[in-house]
């Protein structure tokens, strides 16, 4: 294994991780955003009332992309495996 082979396998793996953290991420930055807007126009200032919903956006990400998550990790994994027995 070379020294181009391990920068490609942890740029794969940083891509992977980007691309399963960014639904999460962007769906609960969208929603924080959205509730500061909210809570500003309301002068409601409840520091539960955001994290509450935020963490309801990233279990129902979870919930929905699960799977999906599971199995770009799992064909990733699978292909690490795959390169150590060569």
């Amino acid at each position: 294994m070379d020294t181009s082979m391990v920068a490609e396998v942890l740029r794969e793996g940083v891509f992977i991780v980007i691309k399963l953290c960014a639904p999460m991420l962007l769906l609960s930055m969208a929603v924080g955003v959205l509730l500061a807007i909210f809570q500003a126009v309301t002068q409601i200032h409840e520091q539960t009332l955001s994290f509450i919903f935020k963490l309801t956006v990233v279990i129902l990400v979870l919930l929905v992309g699960g799977g999906w998550m599971m199995e770009n990790l799992l064909d990733y994994a699978r292909e690490l495996f795959a390169l150590m027995r060569r």
